[in-house]
């Protein structure tokens, strides 16, 4: 999904998850210079490049 249709509460839960599961020891989608070390500025990352594998689901409003 493109990074430009999550709301801004939505993007901040996705990159907090990937950020927890990276700092458990997940594996990482994007090669990082060694010195980044925060799991937060890695899955920022990640977003900004559309590699997080997380998906949103939206109820529908009743219009």
């Amino acid at each position: 999904m493109n990074t430009s249709v999550y709301t801004r509460f939505e993007r901040a839960r996705i990159i907090g998850a990937r950020a927890l599961q990276i700092s458990m020891g997940a594996p990482i989608l994007v090669d990082v210079p060694r010195t980044m070390i925060d799991p937060v500025e890695i899955s920022l990352l990640e977003f900004s490049k559309d590699l997080i594998p997380m998906t949103v689901r939206r109820k529908k409003q009743n219009t």
